[in-house]
C-alpha cells in the first residue's frame, strides 16, 4: 500500500475555508478551488465592480464627447466657433454655464497636423484634451496675460518644425476643447467684448497659415441644447468613441484595462453582447448615483471653505486631482458630474487674477434646498473681487444646469443694474418659488416647488481676503 507524507498546514491566513459568507452570498469551495456557481457570481461582480470604476472614470472623457457632439452640429471643427453673443440661457442643458459672461467654444481636431489659434485681448479661457486634462490656459490666466496672442497646438507625436512667434502648446491627444470667455463692460452689456472676440479670434491649419481660411462665428444663445453626459447605455457609447479615436499612450494602461474589460478598446468596434449591456446598464445606474452621492455630500472636511460651513471647493488636489502622489479618485468622479473641464486658474490662488467658486449643496442646516421653500443668503460688504461677483441658482439637480423658471437669468450679479444694497454695503438674496413682498425681483431668484437646486458663488479677480479667510461667506438659512 502506497503512504503518504502528511500535507503540512498551509500558513495563517492562507487557506481558504469550504465557505465564505459575504455580501455576494456564501461562496463554496473544494481544497480552495471555487465551485461552478461561485466562478459565475465572482465573474459577475468583478464585471460589475469593474464596470461601476469605469462609469466614475469615463465621466471626464464623456463630458469631452458630449461637448464634441453639441458643438458639431453647429459647424465642423477647426473653423467654426459657437458664441453665446447674447449669454447662456436656461434652455441650454450644459454644466454650470454662467448668466454674466460670453463663452465662445470650438472642437480642435489635430488629426492633419498643428492648428494656429488666435486668442483675442481680455477673454479668460483654455484648451483641454479629449480625456478632459488641461493642455493650456488662453487669455487673462495664460502666456499672452490678456494682452491676446498666437499660440500653436501641436498634436501628439508630431515631430515636424514649429515657426516662432507662437506660444507652442502639446496635446496629448487629437480632439481638444478651445474655450473661453468675454466679460461685459461697465454698464453690464456683454456685446462690445462679443465683437472683439469675433474680430481677433481666429483658428486655421498651420499648414495654411499664408491664406487663412476664415473662422465662422455662430451665436447659440437662442438654441436649445443638450451638453450634458447621458447614463444610459449611449454613455458607454460616447466612451468608446473617445477611446477608439485616441492614441493608445494617450491615457493610462490601468484605466484603458478597465474599458477594454467591457469590450471598449482603441480601434475596435464596441459591440457587447447580451449579458455585458445588462451589466452595463446596471452599473451606469449605480456609477450616476455614486456620483451624485459624491457631490451632494462630498466626504473631505477639507474641501470645506469654513469649519461647519456649507461652502465648499469644487474639487480637491489641484488640477492634476492627486495628493502625494495618488489620485483622488472621489474628487474627480464630482467634478466630472457637475463640471466638464479643468484648468490650474480655478485653484491657484493668485490675487487679482482668474476666478474662484464656492458651491453649496445643502443649507445652513446640512438638509438639502427644497424649490418650495424661501432662503435668504446674506452677502456681507466688501466681498474681494476685483471685476465683479455672481450668485447663480444654476443648478437643477437632476441636470446640473441652470433651472428654468419665470426669469430669464437666475442669478444675481454685481454687475446687475438696481441691484438692492444695504446701507452697510452688503446684499441680501432671496431663493424661493414667489417673489417677497416689497422686493422688485432684482434680489430674487425663483426656484419651483418639488424641484431640487444647489448654487454657486464665483469671484471674478478674486482678492487677498477670499484667499485668508478674513471675509467669510455665511450659509444659506431658510425664511421661516
Amino acid at each position: 500500500m502506497t503512504t503518504y507524507a502528511p500535507t503540512p498546514p498551509a500558513p495563517p491566513g492562507i487557506a481558504c475555508p469550504d465557505e465564505v459568507r459575504t455580501r455576494l452570498g456564501t461562496l463554496r469551495f473544494s481544497d480552495g478551488f471555487p465551485d461552478d456557481a461561485t466562478v459565475r457570481t465572482l465573474f459577475d461582480n468583478l464585471d460589475f465592480q469593474r464596470a461601476v470604476q469605469a462609469y466614475l472614470l469615463g465621466l471626464a472623457p464623456v463630458d469631452m464627447a458630449v461637448m464634441r457632439t453639441a458643438l458639431s452640429r453647429w459647424g465642423p471643427a477647426n473653423s467654426t466657433m459657437a458664441i453665446w453673443e447674447d449669454l447662456v440661457h436656461p434652455r441650454f442643458v450644459g454644466l454650470v454655464y454662467n448668466t454674466s459672461t460670453s463663452y465662445c467654444y470650438a472642437w480642435l481636431d489635430l488629426r492633419d497636423g498643428p492648428l494656429v489659434v488666435e486668442v483675442p485681448p481680455g477673454v479668460y479661457g483654455g484648451i483641454d484634451d479629449h480625456w478632459c486634462r488641461w493642455v493650456a490656459d488662453l487669455g487673462l490666466t495664460g502666456a499672452d496675460r490678456g494682452e491676446g496672442g498666437r499660440y500653436l497646438v501641436v498634436p501628439p507625436g508630431y515631430d515636424g518644425d514649429l515657426p516662432a512667434g507662437h506660444v507652442v502648446v502639446r496635446s496629448r491627444t487629437y480632439g481638444n476643447f478651445l474655450g473661453y470667455r468675454g466679460f461685459r463692460d461697465e454698464h453690464g452689456d456683454p456685446h462690445p467684448a462679443v465683437e472683439v472676440i469675433k474680430a481677433k479670434a481666429r483658428m486655421y491649419p498651420l499648414a495654411r497659415a499664408g491664406d487663412p481660411p476664415p473662422t465662422r462665428f455662430v451665436n447659440v444663445s437662442p438654441e436649445p441644447a443638450v451638453a450634458v453626459p447621458p447614463a444610459d447605455h449611449r454613455f458607454w457609447e460616447l466612451l468608446a468613441e473617445v477611446v477608439r479615436s485616441e492614441p493608445a499612450e494617450s491615457a493610462d494602461p490601468i484605466t484603458l484595462g478597465l474599458f477594454a474589460g467591457l469590450g471598449i478598446r482603441a480601434g475596435e468596434a464596441f459591440d457587447p453582447d447580451d449579458r455585458t449591456r445588462t451589466f452595463l446598464a446596471e452599473a451606469a445606474a449605480v456609477g450616476d448615483a455614486t456620483a451624485r452621492a459624491l457631490t451632494y455630500r462630498f466626504r473631505q472636511s477639507e474641501a470645506y471653505y469654513y469649519p461647519g460651513s456649507a461652502w465648499r471647493k469644487g474639487f480637491l488636489g489641484g488640477y492634476l486631482l492627486r495628493d502625494r502622489g495618488a489620485a483622488l479618485l472621489d474628487s474627480a468622479a464630482q467634478l466630472y458630474f457637475w463640471g466638464g473641464s479643468i484648468s490650474p486658474a480655478w485653484d491657484r490662488e493668485v490675487v487679482g487674477a482668474g476666478s474662484q467658486y464656492a458651491f453649496a449643496f445643502v443649507d445652513a442646516a446640512g438638509s438639502p434646498f427644497d424649490g418650495g421653500r424661501a432662503y435668504r443668503l446674506h452677502v456681507p460688504p466688501a466681498v474681494p473681487a476685483d471685476r465683479f461677483w455672481s450668485v447663480i441658482l444654476y443648478y437643477d439637480t437632476q441636470t446640473r444646469s441652470m433651472l428654468r423658471t419665470g426669469q430669464e437669468w437666475p442669478s444675481v450679479t454685481s454687475q446687475d443694474q438696481g441691484i438692492a444694497v444695504n446701507g452697510d454695503g452688503s446684499v441680501d438674496i432671496r431663493f424661493g418659488p414667489e417673489r417677497p413682498p416689497g422686493d422688485d425681483g432684482r434680489n430674487w431668484i425663483q426656484t419651483l416647488p418639488g424641484k431640487g437646486w444647489f448654487t454657486m458663488f464665483r469671484l471674478y479677480g478674486p482678492l487677498r481676503p477670499w484667499f485668508d479667510r478674513t471675509w467669510r461667506l455665511p450659509d444659506i438659512t431658510p425664511v421661516e
